[in-house]
């Protein structure tokens, strides 16, 4: 594949904004309907603490952010909710004030290649869903690392990370190039993410084959995927 990025972005920041303009958050008939359950249940086992801090990288508009906010409210804990498009980071501003957590919400924009994790910072970081969009390998093995150095003792990660993506011409069949940054055969991807966090304990380690359709603007394409559910608990020292 050889698709410039910028195209890549342009296209996915159109799918997203038309996306959030249809749908919205809580709403049935969309994957914005409810956070993935798992999310909030591994929180739980690290939520008791006082001033608890996560960080939701690719938030979107804020499909996990604000139950996780709305988790850690009573114990002034706070998200810090991380995304590129200018339309994601207003609507999450919307929703926050809509649910009450505004003060539990810290948006950002930003790519997240390019923010800055502060060490020994978060008990709690989640990448659904995102990481496959920073711009390379390279910057993906190295935004992995800043987030280990940015986790304290105990904290988890929770990732769902695509592999093996392929986007199918709804009407020809024809075979198109996935629009994804990093998109890594599932065996590479599992070696590089068991390498990565070698020594973490691993709570969790699922690959799921989706296939769903989507719109690329006017053209209707079936994308197929291999999705890594990545649930991993750095040592207590």
């Amino acid at each position: 594949m050889n698709i410039n990025i910028d195209y890549i972005r342009q296209e996915e920041a159109k799918y997203h904004n038309e996306f959030y303009k249809e749908n919205k958050l809580f709403e049935k008939g969309s994957w914005l309907f409810k956070p993935v359950p798992n999310v909030l249940r591994y929180l739980n086992a690290i939520s008791k603490k006082q001033n608890m801090r996560i960080l939701d990288l690719g938030c979107g508009v804020g499909r996990h952010s604000i139950p996780l906010a709305e988790k850690v409210r009573q114990t002034n804990g706070v998200v810090d909710c991380v995304d590129y498009l200018e339309t994601a980071v207003e609507k999450l501003r919307e929703y926050s004030t809509h649910f009450n957590v505004q003060a539990n919400i810290h948006p950002v924009l930003s790519l997240i290649e390019e923010f800055p994790i502060e060490e020994q910072a978060y008990h709690y970081i989640v990448a659904v869903s995102s990481l496959e969009h920073v711009e390379s390998v390279d910057q993906f093995t190295d935004v992995l690392h800043r987030m280990i150095r940015g986790t304290r003792a105990g904290g988890v990660h929770y990732l769902v990370i695509n592999s093996g993506v392929e986007e199918i011409d709804g009407v020809t069949g024809n075979q198109l190039d996935p629009l994804f940054e990093v998109n890594l055969p599932t065996e590479k991807m599992m070696s590089l993410l068991q390498e990565v966090y070698r020594g973490w304990s691993e709570l969790e380690v699922v690959v799921k084959p989706l296939e769903y359709t989507i719109n690329r603007g006017e053209k209707v394409v079936q994308l197929k995927t291999n999705a890594i559910t990545f649930v991993i608990q750095k040592p207590v020292d």
